[in-house]
């Protein structure tokens, strides 16, 4: 099973009676439907519905919660948090002492045997990814034996659509629909309120979800992340991480269509690329994309 330490990921920890309570107030995550054993994909939204912060999210201990979040964002994550905090009995701190650490594999048959051992505190399924992809995060102490590298970590990414902040969109840059947070339960639809939820809510509801990840490949080296994705002369959306030939791009789907419909090339840097959902997503490309407009 390969192995990595994410070093360039921190964890927050949220305990207290009224933990709960405040985080399912103000998150996009719906807590309620957090059981043990699951790191869920969530974020922290401005009231514009823009994410400020995604992270993962666990139970941990009798009344507590980690969040596993971008290192080089976690103390203005851990600042936000305090500020709408306000009363609620719940204390904030870094767990600077433990490390992030992911594993997986691709075997379903070991998959379904290693999935016993995982619903604790210390093993989560992470459920950003499809089951029989065996993605676990686990937060230690020391590091452990590790056989696979950040490069396969983010190889592995690309592969399933998982984008994170930092390496594949700017904070306060994409809305929960852009990053599919909408479609790997990073948002709850049927939970209360939270910050920035008329947003997210009025685009699931009236089905205005433009901006999405996709997988992209190129017929040479993809170039950087932040390269931008071009249908003839016309921008439709940017690179994110990229793996040789292969790479996550953030598009707009309705110009894909068109460029598609048309037989329009789509290139990034002079590389000419296809781009696919993921097979996992429950989206598709919208009809009559030129009909409809900008």
């Amino acid at each position: 099973m390969p192995t990595v330490h994410l070093t360039d990921r921190a964890l927050i920890e949220v305990a207290g009676s009224e933990a709960e309570h405040f985080l399912q107030n103000i998150l996009t995550t719906d807590l309620d439907q957090l059981p043990r054993g699951e790191a869920r994909p969530g974020a922290l939204l401005s009231p514009q519905g823009k994410i400020l912060f995604d992270f993962l999210i666990s139970r941990h201990g009798e009344d507590g919660f980690r969040l596993d979040v971008d290192r080089a964002l976690a103390d203005d994550f851990s600042r936000r948090l305090a500020l709408y905090k306000l009363r609620a009995k719940a204390q904030i701190s870094k767990q600077d002492q433990l490390l992030v650490v992911t594993s997986w594999h691709g075997d379903s048959t070991s998959s379904q045997i290693d999935s016993s051992a995982s619903h604790s505190d210390s093993t989560l399924v992470d459920r950003r990814f499809p089951t029989e992809a065996g993605v676990r995060r686990r937060y230690l102490d020391a590091v452990p034996g590790a056989d696979a590298t950040v490069a396969d970590w983010t190889a592995l990414r690309i592969r399933h659509a998982v984008a994170e902040s930092g390496s594949d969109f700017a904070a306060g840059d994409a809305f929960p629909h852009d990053v599919l947070l909408d479609q790997n339960g990073g948002v709850g639809f049927r939970k209360g309120c939270y910050v920035g939820q008329e947003v997210v809510s009025r685009m699931q509801h009236r089905g205005t979800a433009r901006r999405r990840v996709l997988i992209a490949r190129g017929d040479a080296a993809l170039p950087a992340a932040g390269t931008e994705v071009r249908a003839g002369e016309r921008s439709i959306g940017a690179m994110g991480s990229v793996a040789g030939n292969e790479g996550v791009a953030i598009v707009r789907i309705d110009r894909v269509k068109d460029a598609m419909d048309a037989g329009q090339p789509i290139t990034a840097g002079g590389v000419a690329l296809s781009l696919s959902i993921p097979v996992w997503a429950h989206f598709g490309f919208p009809e009559g994309a030129a009909a409809a407009g900008e």
